[in-house]
């Protein structure tokens, strides 16, 4: 499975989303894509195995992932304040992977009936969910 989280800005939740993975799920390789050079080097520090910067990786990218993670800017054409493109957010958008995205209510955007949660605890909650679906997809795949 092809895992991919993307980040701006200083890579924080990116960062949290790489170490919570890499520990629930330790050997699945994770490709971070920072929409600056800052974001991906916080992500590669938290032990990504591959990283990318800019709007071309993300697209790029995108089109190749399985499952893609981050905060839910990441979908929203001038997000992340004017970091995501949107070019970036359609890729994402278009993207045949699964989205699990935290809920942040910072772009102006509010997710009616999802539970305002400290970030640390979203952030949480979308690598369980990764977690799941990586194990699903490494049963499907022994399975065939």
């Amino acid at each position: 499975m092809r895992v991919m989280i993307v980040d701006g800005q200083g890579g924080g939740m990116g960062k949290a989303l790489v170490e919570q993975l890499k520990e629930l799920c330790p050997e699945q390789p994770l490709l971070v894509v920072g929409t600056n050079a800052l974001a991906t080097a916080a992500m590669l520090r938290a032990g990504a195995d591959q990283g990318a910067t800019g709007e071309n990786a993300v697209m790029v990218n995108a089109a190749r992932a399985d499952l893609i993670l981050g905060p839910m800017g990441i979908v929203l054409c001038d997000a992340l304040m004017g970091e995501i493109t949107e070019r970036m957010a359609c890729a994402i958008g278009r993207s045949p992977a699964h989205k699990v995205l935290v809920p942040v209510s910072r772009c102006q955007v509010t997710v009616a009936g999802c539970e305002r949660l400290p970030a640390a605890d979203a952030v949480a909650l979308a690598a369980r969910e990764a977690a799941r679906r990586i194990r699903e997809a490494e049963r499907k795949t022994g399975d065939a």
